[in-house]
This record gives structure tokens, sequence and C-alpha cells, in this order.
């Protein structure tokens, strides 16, 4: 069997070219802006703040390449990369090799700067990038779905910054994964995001956390138990994190309409996360914190929380334990976790399971119906 088609992808990326944040930044920033470099081991980079973190870029974005050249010294260039990255023409052609009519599009870079300490920094990145996404996704606005970023510096800002990629044609919003006011312990589930929440309603911009904007849920972050590959099998926590935290913090309570999109953090553990949810408020919630909630908290997941996964065999196979309607595939490209470009051979062995309704729903209608996607 083949994979139904037509197929989108929930979540695919950029590799921002070299001018991205250097031509449109806020000059009061440019010194700072990222750059690209080339650096002796790990070949072109980019730079993000004179050095205080790098970019490896073709070991994030080997997407089809063999395991033995997804490596730190791989010693190679921009020209590199898939051109498709930065190139929307090719892209397209990009999508049609791996049987994808359109991608919602997230950043590369960008994923890296909301890990930046400094919030006015990652606010002016995140409107050059703003600007330069608009311009990528606009060449195809019909098969190149933009999602912008905002730093958060403030709820009243964040809603500035999503009205403003609203006028931009994008169409939906990503979030730090920690907010700014954490560090004065308000993270996203504090009333004062009351109004934030109810702006990304009213405009329609689902807003999403992907992995590894979170701080600690890097490769490199500082508390690591055992070899460094332990710390890939934990990445996905940060996004179970910020979820816990909107659905015991009354988030979804206080806003039913509010739909919030996990990216790239899989789906076959929402079965057992959901039972453990319900365990844990039924049982504990009278001496461990919690929101007042109406429903059970296995409720608000099923129905608030989409899921964007590749090739998560499991979560294929459980489907029918979660809510099929919030189940979102896609292809990664050109991350070196992507399935491009064997896409269509992978869903016709792992989407196999599913009846041909639900598989429509996981690998079309969901994403079309939540970005407003006509193809």
């Amino acid at each position: 069997m083949t994979a139904t088609m037509p197929c989108i992808s929930a979540d695919s990326h950029v590799t921002e070219p070299p001018g991205t944040y250097l031509d449109r930044i806020d000059p009061a920033f440019r010194e700072r802006a990222p750059r690209l470099a080339n650096h002796d081991t790990l070949g072109d980079v980019m730079v993000i703040d004179n050095g205080q973190s790098v970019v490896p870029f073709w070991l994030i974005a080997a997407a089809g390449r063999p395991t033995e050249e997804v490596r730190l010294d791989s010693h190679k260039t921009f020209d590199d990369l898939y051109r498709g990255g930065w190139d929307p023409e090719a892209r397209l052609a990009d999508q049609d090799t791996d049987g994808v009519v359109a991608e919602v599009v997230y950043p590369s870079v960008g994923m890296l700067l909301c890990n930046h300490p400094d919030v006015d920094y990652q606010h002016a990145c995140f409107n050059a990038y703003n600007e330069w996404i608009a311009e990528f996704c606009g060449y195809a606005p019909e098969r190149l779905v933009g999602v912008g970023q905002t730093a958060m510096r403030s709820p009243e800002e964040g809603i500035k910054d999503i009205e403003a990629m609203k006028a931009l044609g994008l169409r939906g919003v990503m979030l730090p994964g920690v907010p700014p006011s954490a560090s004065e312990h308000r993270d996203y589930d504090d009333p004062m995001y009351d109004d934030f929440w109810d702006a990304v309603v009213d405009l329609g911009l689902p807003p999403s956390f992907h992995i590894l904007t979170s701080r600690s849920d890097t490769p490199f972050a500082p508390h690591i138990r055992g070899p460094k590959l332990n710390n890939f099998m934990a990445i996905i926590r940060g996004n179970q994190d910020i979820i816990g935290t909107l659905i015991f913090g009354a988030v979804f309570e206080r806003h039913p309409q509010l739909r919030v999109v996990c990216v790239e953090a899989d789906a076959g553990w929402v079965p057992h996360y959901m039972y453990r949810s319900d365990h844990a408020y039924d049982r504990h919630r009278n001496w461990l914190t919690a929101g007042e909630l109406s429903r059970r908290p296995s409720e608000y997941f099923h129905d608030n929380v989409y899921l964007t996964f590749q090739d998560d065999w499991v979560a294929f196979k459980t489907a029918q334990l979660m809510n099929v309607e919030r189940l979102l595939w896609a292809n990664d490209f050109p991350h070196s976790d992507a399935t491009w470009p064997d896409s269509q051979q992978m869903l016709a062995e792992h989407a196999g399971v599913l009846s041909d309704h639900d598989r429509r729903r996981v690998l079309h209608d969901n994403t079309a119906e939540l970005y407003d996607i006509s193809v």
C-alpha cells in the first residue's frame, strides 16, 4: 500500500541563510547579529552573539545523509546543504520528492536563540527572522506555512508581536519553552498571560512549543547523566513539562478554545502520560498544588493539545488511545531526524495500521484545518 495522499508536514524547518539576521536586525544589535562563519572542525556554522553559541549547520540539516556523515567533524560548508533550506523554489521540489504538498515551517537557528539569556537580543533576532520567513513563505503561501517567533518579553508585547505576524501572513507563533517571567516564578500558567492566550485564539495563530527551546533539554545542557547521547532520550521532557503546566495550572480550564502544538516531541508516550496525569490529580491534588479543574487532566490533553511526530511507530499503533484529531504527521526536513526523502515508504508501513479516515486525518486534514491550508 501507499500512504494516503496528499500529505502535509506539520513540522519542517529552514536553514537560515547568512543575511537572515544581519540584513534585517535592529541596527543597535547588528554587531551581535547571528552570522555565518567557518569553524575548523564543524565547518560552516551560524555564530550567535559573537560566539556565545554556534549552530553547526551540517549536523542539524543532514536529512537523508548516511548515519556515518552525521557527525561534528564534518568540515562541510553552507553550499553543501540542501538549497531548499533557504530557497523556496528549490523547497517545492524537495516537497515533491517526499510526496508532500505543504509544510508548516519552523526555524533552526531560532530554536537555539530561544535559549539565549538576553531577551532584548532575542526580540531583535526574532523580528528579523519573522520578516525573512514571511518573504520565504510568500513565494508559495499555499504550500509554505510560516510560523513566527516572539521573545515574550511581556504578555502585552507578545500580543503586539502576534498581531505583526498576522499582518505578515504568518499562521502560527513559536514561543520560548521558558518565558522570561519564569525568573520571577511566573510561568505560562500565571494569570498574567490570560490576555495573550485570548489573543492567539482570536487571531487564529496556534501557539507552538518546540523541543530544544527550554534551556535544559539540549544535548549540551550542563546537567546530563551518562553519555551525551542519553540526553537525546530526554529532549521531550521540556515539552511534557510545558503541557503539564498548562493543564494543571488551569490554563485550558480558563481558555477552553486554546489549542497548543507540541512540536517534534513524538506522541507514543501520550497514553501513559494521560493516565498518569489523571492519577496524580485524583490522588494527590490536596497536598500538591494545582489549579481547580472541572474536567480530568486527560480530557484537556485530549481536546487542547496537538502533537507532531515523524517516524514514531508507537504513535501510529496507539492512535486510538489518543485523540486522532490532534495527531499531526511531520517529515522534519531538512533536519537530521527527518524522514525525507523516504517518507512515503515509511508511511506505507507505519500508517498502514490506521483506518483510511484516520490516516487522512493524521497525514493531511488535521494540519490543514489547524492552519487553514487548502491544498
